[in-house]
């Protein structure tokens, strides 16, 4: 790297600290000109275009940053994000994904901001998957609701045509009745799914203090406090062999398998399989 792309390099990285995105970018850009190479500037030029919310240019500086190194986590983490604010979760959850693997295996140190930003994108995506039911729900009982509608209209008009089997006439106040209690079946249903989908939560104590997402195998310290063994066995080998929230000294062979919570959760799992996604 020549004196004159760290310079620009510099001027860039001052500027991207004044918030000054666009004169930030523009020493990216000239100092990329001179040498094309250098994977960090493409990073930092994509995290001044995700701050200006210009999503499909920190995809293009991303990608082409792994042309060169495909295990660079940060371009892994920004294309996440900027896929999130595009909508596109399914590609987010790839790329936070890959970039929780990146980091482990270059041994890079990003607290939690990785596991976070994937269960933001998956929780996203649920609420996403959730909106669109919900519509579709409120537009399927809007049909069926005209067409009960306009059936006892039919009906009433021409009390015959109902069905092949009628013979007589029915009676307008019963045919109304009938069709009253077909209508309120259908709204208390479509009531239900409401009611249940608005239960639809994870209880935080089920939920790993490290990567925020329901727990598989926890174990408790001497402090009293529960995790899932594998993002906690990762913090004792990666950061320190202390609990992450109390500090206190900790080894592996001192956690507790919490059994009790294994249940707890197993048993919300079996009731509300949804939350396997959550």
């Amino acid at each position: 790297m020549s004196n004159e792309v760290i310079e620009l390099k510099q001027q860039g990285n001052k500027l991207f600290s004044q918030r000054n995105y666009e004169e930030a970018i523009s020493c990216y850009t000239k100092a990329l000109v001179r040498d094309d190479r250098i994977t960090t500037i493409y990073t930092n030029r994509a995290l001044c275009y995700l701050k200006l919310e210009l999503y499909d240019r920190v995809l293009r500086d991303c990608k082409l940053a792994l042309e060169q190194d495909k295990l660079l986590t940060k371009a892994h983490f920004f294309m996440g994000q900027a896929y999130v604010e595009q909508g596109k979760f399914d590609e987010a959850i790839v790329c936070f994904t890959t970039a929780i693997e990146c980091a482990r295996v270059k041994k890079e140190h990003f607290g939690d901001d990785l596991h976070q930003a994937l269960r933001r994108a998956k929780k996203k995506k649920l609420n996403f998957e959730e909106e669109k039911r919900m519509s579709e729900e409120v537009e399927l009982q809007t049909l069926l609701t005209k067409l009960l509608i306009d059936d006892l209209e039919r009906r009433k008009s021409n009390p015959e045509a109902g069905s092949e089997d009628v013979v007589e006439a029915e009676d307008p106040s019963e045919l109304e009745s009938k069709y009253t209690n077909h209508l309120d079946t259908l709204n208390k249903m479509f009531a239900e799914l409401d009611d249940r989908r608005k239960k639809r939560d994870v209880p935080d104590y089920l939920c790993g203090k490290i990567s925020f997402e329901i727990m598989k195998d926890p174990v408790t310290t001497p402090s009293g406090v529960t995790y899932e063994r594998a993002n906690l066995e990762e913090h004792l080998q990666r950061v320190g062999h202390f609990d992450p929230l109390t500090r206190e000294p900790l080894k592996r062979e001192k956690l507790i398998p919490n059994l009790a919570m294994k249940e707890v959760i197993e048993d919300f799992l079996e009731k509300n399989p949804w939350a396997e996604y959550y």
